[in-house]
């Protein structure tokens, strides 16, 4: 049985996981897709069903300041409570559950430790709509000693995202755009939940990382990048690391051209000005844009190819001795 719902009357049931608050009639499914009112009762479908299970390093998530040079078993089930016209992992967001097996959780913890994981990142689609899941899986994992990840849109209602964190060691929470409008129109949902998800999680000593998806003409002019950069350092912190990532043409946004590296260049450039410590630049390659930096002498600490990368050993400056954010051991 799902969590968080309520009975408005005998055929329907209101969802309160997240800020949709689906009213979802008997038979049917929430906007996610996996949460399913089975004769008045919510039924957490999607709950074990992982049909995509890799192992990944975890700079992929993309984590570069969390247990750098690290691998990390990803799990990825299906559906997702956004509808993200330019969704890169369409594939499993818009599946159904039916027809997938079981990771019981025993499995789980069994293959978390894997050739040297150190846990499990809930990646790949929106992890948290098998809230549930990750709730009994996270408690268990981290009294096993693995580390519990999770790579999402953070946009859920405060309680149960409150709940994640208890159990949650690091968070990639994607930022998609700074507007309401391009929230509503892009993705079908708002920017304000996911901001104060954001702040809470870092509030709770949840390492935390935020990936901007750049996507020309609609979230990569100046106002929406300084507005965001602005609120990343007065609610956080000018050392979270940011995921300035580039655009690639998907699913129902087949018709915007990639991002240009000059935009993506151009978007560095304010962040550094404004005062940001940690940016990185993902989805292409190119030598240094995903290289850690001493914020205080500017050194280069960590010099990554691709997503490999070294393991740094006491997350200082081997030079200043500058403490570096993040989570080294």
């Amino acid at each position: 049985m799902a969590r968080y719902f309520r009975k408005i009357d005998d055929d329907m049931i209101l969802c309160e996981l997240c800020p949709h608050h689906c009213k979802v009639p008997e038979g049917k499914h929430g906007i996610c897709g996996v949460r399913y009112n089975r004769q008045g009762t919510l039924i957490a479908e999607g709950y074990g069903v992982y049909p995509a299970i890799h192992l990944d390093p975890i700079e992929k998530k993309p984590l570069n300041h969390f247990l750098p040079g690290s691998t990390i078993l990803s799990l990825g089930s299906v559906g997702c409570n956004l509808t993200c016209r330019h969704c890169q992992n369409w594939s499993l967001a818009r599946s159904k559950v039916h027809g997938n097996d079981i990771l019981t959780i025993d499995e789980l913890l069994l293959r978390a430790k894997e050739k040297g994981s150190i846990g499990v990142a809930f990646t790949y689609n929106e992890p948290t709509i098998n809230f549930e899941y990750i709730m009994d899986a996270g408690k268990r994992l981290r009294e096993n000693g693995s580390k519990v990840v999770l790579v999402t849109n953070g946009y859920l209602e405060k309680d149960p995202w409150n709940d994640l964190m208890g159990i949650a060691d690091a968070a990639n929470i994607d930022v998609k755009g700074f507007t309401d409008e391009f929230y509503a129109d892009i993705t079908g949902g708002s920017l304000g939940p996911v901001l104060g998800n954001v702040e809470t999680a870092f509030n709770r000593g949840v390492h935390i990382e935020i990936a901007y998806l750049v996507i020309p003409g609609l979230n990569d002019d100046e106002r929406q990048i300084s507005e965001f950069l602005d609120w990343t350092h007065g609610s956080l912190s000018s050392e979270v690391p940011i995921h300035f990532n580039r655009f690639h043409p998907d699913h129902r946004m087949m018709d915007v051209p990639p991002t240009p590296p000059e935009t993506l260049m151009r978007i560095r450039d304010m962040a550094k000005e404004k005062g940001s410590k940690n940016i990185f630049i993902g989805n292409i390659t190119r030598m240094g844009w995903n290289d850690t930096f001493c914020s205080f002498c500017g050194k280069k600490l960590i010099s990554r190819d691709g997503f490999w990368a070294p393991k740094m050993k006491d997350g200082r400056c081997r030079s200043c001795k500058n403490e570096i954010y993040g989570v080294w051991r």
